[in-house]
């Protein structure tokens, strides 16, 4: 009877750790029907709720009582513990694939340290607390204490760098020429204008400009929602824009249909502003209209909800993006939508610009925020994302991120740390560059695969 028992709670015990296992399998991999509902979804979003949270964005706390969702465990030792990098071998351009300009990577230049900045910026960032302050109450507070407690839940192979080292921008540069990325999107902000935890970083553009040359890569821009943007700011900081860079051979520009080659601008936050405003700067008939003057470009909004679609071709744009990394989110981030989306965009004459992105997790920033982590699954996860935007036949695929650190979805190489308090997730068993190294592999698909269905909008200039 003994034995019976034992081996009866046995099973019992192997059945439960089953189960559980394939539940937070399944939580992780977030199915396409997934909903919305507070306190969550899209709830964090600006102008969707009374509070203002950029998803896009970061937030950090210091103690991170983290929801780990990968492999690591916390507290293992209470040593210190660091993979140093091995060094980079010179890349040999003529060996690599070519590369995709049709393959954009989202770039943020927003990081600092005090070797180069006087301080650390983005890395110290302090929590955002939830707005429920029943839900709040229950998660730490405060800042994170760099360089070994950093605003993320992965610790890049560079350390704590600052976005102003040289050294930095090209190995960040070889890094998406080795993975076929053909152009970044800079996060930008206007000369003397910062995000809320930041510094001013318009002055770096010259620089990441004349490193993406050096490796034929092309810079296009993502206007963040500074302060009061509307359509007359907007009409000056494009030209500001045009006329300062647009002579650099690393500028980007889309050869339209028409045979047109004009820069490209995605707009974070779009629906922030109302479509009568953007229709004032984006309609040909607009009393401040861009359209057809030597500042006219492809303005690029950010698709959040469905009933963004029709206030996306009242406001004129030219095409939509969806951003977010994280499937199920978003109407717009739900890969079960690209298809529908794709049509709109083709019967509007629209470009579509599905967002994919190697997971999510930002419980380090977002402590509260567990139910959107979605995990990389060695990898898997970006495939199946690659794979959706792949079937809808896109004019362009953004990826969601090159080094937004902060909410987890960055490609940039990482490396294994863990110190007394926090064991940082990694990339294990693969190594650092396993997600330069599936981009290369997609891009070069993409790249195949698009040359065998009509093209319906523009060519990017070769």
């Amino acid at each position: 009877m003994a034995k019976f028992r034992r081996r009866t709670c046995i099973i019992l015990a192997l059945f439960i750790l089953f189960v559980f296992s394939l539940m937070m399998g399944l939580k992780m991999l977030r199915p396409n029907t997934a909903t919305f509902g507070a306190p969550f979804g899209l709830d964090l979003l600006p102008e969707l709720h009374q509070r203002t949270i950029h998803l896009g964005k970061s937030f950090d706390f210091r103690k991170r009582d983290r929801i780990n969702s990968e492999t690591n465990t916390k507290n293992l030792k209470s040593v210190e513990i660091t993979m140093k990098p091995s060094k980079t071998p010179e890349l040999n351009l003529e060996e690599l694939p070519p590369l995709n300009n049709y393959l954009h990577v989202f770039y943020y230049s927003w990081y600092g340290n005090p070797q180069f900045d006087g301080k650390y910026i983005h890395w110290n960032h302090p929590v955002l607390e939830h707005w429920d302050p029943r839900i709040a109450k229950n998660y730490p507070q405060g800042r994170h204490n760099p360089p070994d407690d950093i605003g993320s839940s992965f610790y890049p192979e560079l350390g704590s760098y600052s976005s102003r080292d040289p050294s930095v921008i090209e190995t960040h540069m070889r890094q998406m020429r080795s993975a076929s990325i053909g152009v970044l999107a800079l996060s930008w902000y206007p000369p003397d204008v910062n995000d809320e935890n930041g510094e001013p970083t318009d002055n770096l553009v010259p620089t990441i400009l004349d490193k993406a040359h050096k490796y034929n890569l092309k810079v296009t821009f993502h206007i963040e929602p500074y302060s009061n943007r509307d359509d007359q700011n907007m009409y000056q900081n494009v030209k500001y824009i045009i006329d300062k860079y647009g002579n650099h051979p690393a500028f980007y520009r889309y050869k339209t249909k028409t045979g047109n080659a004009l820069p490209m601008f995605y707009v974070y936050d779009s629906y922030i502003t109302k479509p009568e405003k953007w229709a004032n700067l984006l309609t040909t008939s607009g009393s401040r209209s861009i359209r057809n003057s030597p500042y006219d470009g492809l303005f690029i909004a950010l698709l959040v909800e469905e009933k963004h679609k029709y206030d996306i071709l009242q406001s004129g744009f030219d095409g939509i993006y969806t951003y977010f990394a994280t499937n199920g989110f978003t109407y717009g981030s739900s890969h079960q939508n690209w298809a529908s989306l794709k049509l709109f965009c083709d019967k509007y004459n629209l470009i579509f610009i599905p967002s994919v992105g190697p997971g999510y997790i930002d419980t380090s920033i977002r402590p509260w925020n567990t139910q959107n982590t979605r995990n990389r699954i060695n990898g898997k996860y970006y495939e199946i994302a690659l794979s959706a935007a792949l079937q809808t036949h896109p004019s362009l695929i953004s990826i969601t991120s090159f080094n937004e650190w902060h909410e987890g979805t960055q490609i940039e190489k990482a490396v294994p740390k863990r110190t007394s308090n926090t064991v940082y997730l990694d990339y294990r068993p693969h190594k650092p560059g396993l997600y330069l190294e599936l981009t290369r592999k997609w891009s070069e698909k993409y790249r195949k695969e698009r040359t065998t269905y009509t093209l319906d909008h523009q060519l990017p200039v070769s």
